[in-house]
């Protein structure tokens, strides 16, 4: 009996090891269905063009969809590390989503990666937030270069639409604080649903107040919603989206109200108009190259591109933790976060990532150009 048992608990160490020997476990939740659908439809397929083997090691992708759901996001995430044990999590597409997530991903020790832009995701690190890191430029890079580009083009006055949800609210914080700094004046604050379908009382009130520019913070193609009242309303002044819209989708659901609309956005969504001097053109058309080449010409999305620096940056990682530990431990996962907090000038879609303790999305002002619609495309403006 005892050489029974001594055999069974051989058996059982030996299987052990080679399931933290086999491969690493990736788990992905994104937004493929409901409001966020836009962004998160061309992230699951950037997941698809990822490596199926990293440093000698075959990587397994388990994707789920949270339907644009915070509950069910941080059922999603529950599930790939506690089911799954998964080496790391990807995701998710949007900023409530990816909050609601840190405190699970903190709990299993498991490094998350998030594709949502909300500062908050990451700021400011401490013990739950050690664990996890960003790809999309924070909000208030973002609102710098929006105020940037009003101050330099006569802008006194503003007003302000976004979401209710962390999404605006993180925005308005950002943009309100640097409005003050700027010299400028907010005349109006507005919030609507990701769900609504009329801003009417909202619009109302922001066009009695005649700002001389308008800031919607939404993401995707409910983002359109406030620019169509707007323009139905027949307000003139300059209207500014956030990087939350830079898709195709946006242009189809918003047509030819959103012509002259400006934002910031990462380098790969006009990739093609940067000078060979931009240090991220290579990298994003890069990415361009391989998506375009899956789903066609003009298919690609900057969205998508949060995805793809997910994966760069965790490729990036592997080596070095494979250094410590073996896929499948939670050596490994510890390993992996040590080694994603000091990755250095990692050339992506949207930057240069350079992290740090005190930094978990790492990007600098290379990260970020000032776009226009015009014709229904996209153009780079000064």
């Amino acid at each position: 009996m005892k050489l029974r048992n001594a055999l069974v608990a051989a058996l059982g160490l030996a299987f052990a090891a080679g399931v933290a020997n086999a491969q690493i476990t990736v788990g992905v939740t994104v937004s493929a269905t409901g409001p966020a659908a836009s962004l998160g439809i061309p992230e699951r397929n950037t997941i698809a063009l990822m490596p199926q083997e990293i440093a000698g090691q075959k990587v397994n992708y388990i994707v789920l969809d949270d339907a644009s759901d915070t509950t069910t996001a941080v059922k999603n995430i529950r599930k790939l590390i506690s089911e799954d044990k998964v080496d790391i999590v990807l995701g998710s597409t949007t900023s409530p989503n990816s909050l609601a997530m840190i405190d699970v991903a903190a709990e299993g020790k498991t490094p998350m990666i998030s594709m949502a832009a909300s500062s908050r995701i990451v700021e400011p690190v401490d013990d739950k937030k050690r664990w996890v890191f960003k790809t999309p430029q924070n909000d208030a890079q973002m609102s710098t270069a929006i105020l940037e580009h009003m101050t330099n083009n006569g802008v006194k006055t503003v007003a302000f639409i976004g979401f209710a949800d962390a999404y605006g609210e993180g925005w308005y914080e950002q943009f309100n604080t640097l409005v003050d700094v700027r010299g400028l004046k907010m005349v109006a604050n507005e919030r609507y649903n990701r769900t609504d379908t009329s801003v009417t009382g909202q619009i109302l009130k922001i066009v009695s107040a005649n700002p001389d520019a308008i800031l919607i913070a939404g993401s995707g193609t409910p983002a359109a919603l406030p620019q169509k009242a707007l323009k139905e309303r027949g307000y003139k002044g300059k209207i500014y989206q956030t990087h939350g819209v830079a898709n195709n989708d946006f242009l189809r659901v918003c047509g030819r109200d959103c012509e002259g609309t400006l934002l910031p956005a990462g380098p790969v969504l006009v990739a093609s108009q940067l000078p060979d001097s931009n240090p991220v053109k290579k990298s994003a058309l890069a990415y361009i190259t391989k998506y375009e080449a899956a789903h066609g010409p003009g298919s690609v999305s900057t969205f998508g591109a949060h995805a793809w620096d997910s994966g760069l940056l965790m490729a990036a990682a592997v080596p070095e933790a494979l250094k410590a530990a073996k896929p499948g431990t939670a050596e490994f996962r510890a390993a992996l976060r040590d080694a994603l907090e000091n990755l250095k000038e990692v050339p992506a879609a949207h930057g240069i990532y350079s992290m740090s303790p005190t930094d978990h999305l790492g990007l600098d002002q290379r990260s970020r150009v000032m776009v226009q619609i015009q014709g229904g495309a996209w153009k780079v403006v000064q």
